[in-house]
């Protein structure tokens, strides 16, 4: 998979916020859920325009990352093999 199908940057959506691909949804709202006690699942009921495909990569680039804030300062980071 692609970073761009991953992650977003826009001038138009959020200012340039990182968001999923797709959404307006940025992906450090995953994040905040997860840390607030929410599933994977209940993320993506929650925003049923991200894929779970989206989310397991985030998850998976952000638990490599020697820089936790990488994903979302650089997401050039989203190098999928």
């Amino acid at each position: 998979m692609k970073k761009e199908e991953i992650v977003q940057l826009d001038p138009d959506i959020l200012g340039r916020m990182p968001v999923f691909s797709g959404t307006r949804v940025p992906i450090k709202s995953l994040f905040e859920h997860l840390e607030g006690g929410d599933s994977i699942d209940d993320f993506l009921e929650g925003f049923p325009s991200v894929r779970r495909d989206q989310v397991m990569i985030s998850l998976k680039i952000y638990s490599q990352s020697k820089s936790k804030n990488s994903l979302f300062v650089n997401p050039a980071c989203l190098i999928v093999d």
